[in-house]
């Protein structure tokens, strides 16, 4: 009986950080695609091939935990042109609905091409014959591509994180048919959602002239499947976390330190994508207007630092500190601020007890593959307790639809769906929120694992 194919991961970062010790040991990596493929990666004797998130070079090859580590270095002039040009300044805005002008640079995509080679490289190298190959993600979308020319013995998927633009948007790239061309080398390519899935093969259709359907492509002799895989979180870790007795007293301290008050909480990278600045200007409004006193109900925004070298970032940084500055300044009272707001990283335990002092999450990006922080939400309330109030923007809309649905840019709108939670009857939110849970629970990201890897062998 012949053994299962390794499976082989290609994403941008290796799943392991270098420790700030003496030793400098690698650590394994916080996050869920980590979480979501070690384990598969490891039970397949396989490797993962990743950059190391630094300059650094001459870091060989290595073993950690039972899986192969393959590091690919870049130099400071690719980190800046490939990561922070491209992917970031080209790519994610335009996937993103332009929200922001993305920017086209020759000199980018150069970088992008050169490094998106080097991975395909390495991957050509690391695997066997019959492997699974699995490339990540919208820094390596040339990758699949550039694999089948190297390797055409390979079976390769690819899955994209990120929202995929409509016909409209994606024309607007320079090199939109080398990047379908380049997707267009996967077995599989899989998005968060169906829409995401019908943009990507009427693209290819159009701009490639090639056969098939929204679910298959025709390539050559080949047929490219394309489907909606969305990703999901390890349902089973955050309701292990939500329901340790220590999770339980931190929730009820951070309460008792906010007063007692009625807690709406968000929980967002301090990102253009995530719609806080429209946010808190709905909460200012309703404050303004005497739709929410201060005494008796309190925001907690937690901002996580991202990208902050980024002129567009620092910018939002300012805009949102400033309209938190604002609101405190006129609506706060003596022990009773408007807003809480913290730009740091929470730690998973820390995160969870925040989760469940919540009375409201909100969760309304303007534009999100899937965001897991809605669906970290539910599996963190055992208790059935808390309301999701969620952007029908973001990817988790799809599948959690017993959460409150709002258009984060009708501001009127989100201020009377943000009421409707606060005011919601118990026993209302509780069927709610076990409807939620059973969604989250069914489809964790060990199943999205699993099917999608299935659909690829």
């Amino acid at each position: 009986m012949r053994s299962e194919p390794r499976v082989i991961v290609v994403a941008n970062r290796l799943p392991v950080t270098r420790g700030r010790g003496e030793d400098r040991a690698w650590d394994v990596s916080p996050g869920g695609l980590v979480t979501a493929l070690m384990p598969t990666v490891r039970e397949r004797r396989g490797a993962w091939v990743g950059w190391p998130g630094s300059a650094e070079r001459g870091i060989r090859p290595f073993s950690h935990e039972g899986v192969s580590i393959r590091p690919v270095t870049l130099g400071d002039a690719e980190i800046r042109d490939y990561y922070h040009g491209f992917s970031n300044r080209t790519l994610w805005p335009l996937y993103h609905d332009a929200i922001r002008t993305p920017e086209f640079q020759r000199h980018w995509w150069r970088a992008y091409l050169e490094v998106n080679r080097r991975f395909a490289r390495a991957a050509a190298n690391t695997a066997r014959g019959r492997d699974i190959v699995w490339v990540q993600d919208f820094h390596l979308q040339l990758v699949p591509g550039m694999l089948r020319e190297l390797r055409p013995d390979l079976r390769i998927g690819f899955f994209l994180h990120i929202p995929f633009p409509p016909e409209e948007l994606f024309a607007w790239l320079p090199w939109r048919e080398e990047i379908l061309r380049g997707l267009c080398g996967a077995d599989v390519v899989g998005f968060q959602t169906a829409g995401d899935a019908q943009n990507f093969s009427r693209l290819a259709r159009r701009f490639l002239d090639l056969d098939g359907t929204d679910t298959e492509l025709h390539v050559g002799r080949r047929k490219v499947r394309v489907g909606a895989f969305p990703i999901s979180i390890d349902f089973s870790e955050f309701d292990q976390i939500a329901a340790r007795p220590e999770t339980l007293a931190r929730a009820k301290e951070i309460r008792k330190r906010l007063g007692g008050r009625k807690v709406i909480l968000c929980v967002d990278r301090l990102d253009y994508t995530k719609g806080i600045d429209l946010r808190l200007a709905t909460v200012e409004q309703m404050l303004d207007r005497g739709e929410l006193d201060p005494a008796r109900t309190v925001l907690v925004q937690v901002a996580v630092p991202s990208r902050e070298t980024v002129q567009e970032y620092a910018d939002l940084r300012t805009t949102v500190e400033q309209a938190v500055g604002r609101i405190n300044g006129e609506y706060s009272q003596v022990g009773r601020v408007a807003v809480h707001y913290f730009r740091r990283n929470l730690s998973r335990e820390e995160l969870v007890a925040h989760y469940r002092a919540a009375d409201v999450m909100m969760v309304t990006p303007l534009r999100d593959g899937m965001n897991l922080v809605a669906k970290e939400f539910c599996a963190s309330r055992p208790d059935l307790g808390g309301v999701l109030v969620l952007s029908e923007f973001a990817g988790a809309s799809r599948q959690l639809r017993r959460a409150l649905l709002v258009n984060p840019r009708d501001i009127d709108g989100t201020a009377t769906t943000l009421r409707e939670a606060l005011a919601m009857r118990r026993g209302d939110g509780r069927q709610r929120m076990a409807i939620l849970r059973m969604m989250v629970r069914r489809h964790d990201v060990h199943v999205w694992a699993h099917e999608f890897l299935e659909a690829l062998a």
